[in-house]
């Protein structure tokens, strides 16, 4: 039969059964199975944590105050993977699809697609819908922000991965065309954002700038989408402002008419500002204030998992590290290195200590809830100091050596005291890390630029499926989706097989096998230095009804203040 797959929505509200997307799994427990888009028939049993909480009906217009660590890096859609930027933009910009308050997909701007055949797609676009400044959207817009997503300047790629072309049916219709069946596709559209090509060109804004050489374009500092909220201004390391979009197409869950964001780096300030009630929504709390915060009459604190792990990504590529002690020769490419540091790392010291609490130590690159995650294979080995200086021994190494370490002091709970902690753990083994914390805008553009060593970083799974993982950071890089956020330069024939296969496998417990096996070598070979997957509560005042979303993005559209 030539059509296996159909989803349809009205103008208002979309559905999409079950069957099209895989629900989140708790953060005890990973999915076990789930049903792959244009695949028939397929089991789909998984555990359901929504923390959706109950919404009231819409009551009169509202302002709301969010504050959190981290600023964005650009407003540019299509230009940097970075969950705090994704968060900002998906107010303004959408994709074709969309998620729920299940988080289910549903449509978005597109109404329907259906399966030609296995590599070719079908979408029926929304009619009626206007870009902010109130142009039409159409196909061309689409096609346009394809090709523009694709551009090597940006870390976007792999949410189009597997797209050979879309092509133009007519103003409302693209067909898009596939280099091999694509599992997860429906999930990899949510963050491929749609831009107006008319916008585009006007503005001189046809190209990305390349964000890693700190370029800058129009569409780095303005923002025309589709969405709910218009975003009226950015002031870096300020405040973000966005006004309700009046024209949007869909009508919003929530009240809220103007959102400001604050980036707020310094912890006391931040909290103090929600106690005071000059914030109404944080979503980056300081694990010492959470016991109070949630005691204070004035607020509440919901609680939930963050699909995201904490790891250090250690250069497996260059000949000789830059900024080492070690000359002519890169101790990374040993992989008994690699382990000596792992094994340095006392993860349940860190989740009792800096984390209160608040962390799940981790073996795997990739967090509970994901699909293809095992609590098997998820268990880190304890920390062995002995072994580790054996293993440096074995190496070449008896006295250890020096070598930098980048991270951020505003992104990710807790990062700088956990690096500044784990560099204390290291010099037990011999190992003398430089540790240079700085912003996040800055510690990006620099690991980008291949420039960092070893460096942390916290990776969320948007798509909740461990490709998006593997891909973007363990497949050697390509120019376009495979190895898009690969700045620690792996490279392994046999992992890149594996990830190969299970881009196009249809069949469940096949493709889990594949990401079973890729996880596990990656693990085995310490291809990363993975430290923990991150517990992320929110505080806000009473009067907030908000969704806890596990990728640590709220959404105002289904946010009320009573």
């Amino acid at each position: 039969m030539p059509l296996v797959c159909t989803v349809r929505a009205s103008r208002s509200r979309g559905s999409v059964s079950r069957a099209q997307a895989p629900s989140i799994g708790t953060f005890k427990h990973a999915l076990r199975g789930w049903t792959l888009p244009g695949a028939g028939t397929l089991s789909a049993v998984a555990a359901t944590a929504t923390l959706a909480l109950s919404l009231a009906s819409p009551a009169q217009a509202a302002a709301l105050r969010w504050a959190a660590q981290n600023d964005i890096l650009t407003l540019d859609p299509h230009s940097q993977d970075h969950s705090t930027t994704s968060a900002i933009l998906q107010h303004s910009y959408e994709g074709l699809t969309r998620y729920n308050e299940q988080w289910e997909v549903e449509p978005c701007l597109a109404t329907k697609w259906t399966t030609v055949n296995p590599t070719q797609w079908r979408f029926e676009l929304r009619k009626g819908v206007k870009f902010q400044d109130g142009s039409p959207f159409t196909a061309d817009d689409v096609i346009f922000s394809f090709q523009r997503i694709r551009q090597p300047q940006g870390t976007m790629q792999i949410y189009v991965t597997g797209i050979k072309e879309i092509k133009k049916v007519d103003d409302y219709t693209i067909d898009v065309m596939l280099d091999s069946p694509q599992p997860i596709l429906l999930r990899n559209l949510i963050d491929f954002r749609i831009m107006s090509k008319t916008w585009a060109e006007k503005n001189k804004a046809t190209q990305l700038a390349d964000y890693k050489s700190k370029d800058e374009n129009y569409a780095s500092r303005n923002a025309i989408g589709t969405g709910a909220f218009r975003i009226t201004g950015w002031q870096p390391d300020q405040r973000i402002t966005m006004v309700a979009n009046k024209d949007w197409w869909d009508k919003p869950k929530g009240n809220i008419t103007e959102i400001t964001y604050m980036p707020i780096k310094s912890d006391p300030t931040r909290v103090a500002a929600l106690v005071s009630g000059e914030v109404d929504l944080l979503t980056d709390l300081p694990t010492q204030d959470v016991a109070r915060l949630k005691n204070d009459g004035k607020l509440k604190v919901i609680e939930g998992p963050e699909t995201r792990t904490i790891f250090f990504a250690p250069d497996l590529g260059s000949d000789e590290l830059r900024g080492s002690s070690v000359k002519g020769k890169n101790p990374f490419k040993d992989v008994r290195v690699r382990q000596a540091l792992s094994i340095a790392i006392d993860r349940e010291a860190i989740k009792r200590s800096i984390m209160r609490g608040m962390s799940v130590p981790a073996a795997l690159i990739v967090p509970p809830g994901v699909n293809g995650y095992s609590t098997e294979l998820d268990k880190p080995q304890a920390p062995d100091l002995a072994k580790a200086k054996k293993l440096l021994a074995d190496a070449g190494y008896p006295n250890g050596f020096e070598i930098p370490l980048n991270c951020p002091n505003n992104r990710y709970i807790n990062d700088e005291e956990v690096c500044l902690a784990v560099v204390s753990m290291w010099a037990k083994i011999g190992v003398t890390a430089r540790l240079t914390a700085q912003p996040m805008s800055q510690h990006s553009q620099q690991f980008q630029r291949f420039e960092s060593p070893l460096y942390m970083l916290g990776w969320g799974v948007s798509t909740n499926d461990a490709l998006y993982t593997l891909q973007a950071l363990a497949r050697t890089r390509s120019g376009g989706p495979d190895g898009s956020f690969n700045f620690s330069k792996v490279s392994d024939p046999a992992l890149d097989k594996l990830i190969d296969a299970m881009k196009s496998e249809m069949d469940v417990n096949k493709r889990n096998a594949l990401i079973r096996e890729a996880l596990i070598l990656v693990r085995d070979q310490a291809l990363f230095i993975p430290l923990h997957h991150q517990v992320r509560p929110w505080a806000m005042k009473t009067t907030v009804e908000t969704l806890h979303r596990s990728n640590d993005r709220p959404e105002a559209r289904f946010t009320t203040i009573k």
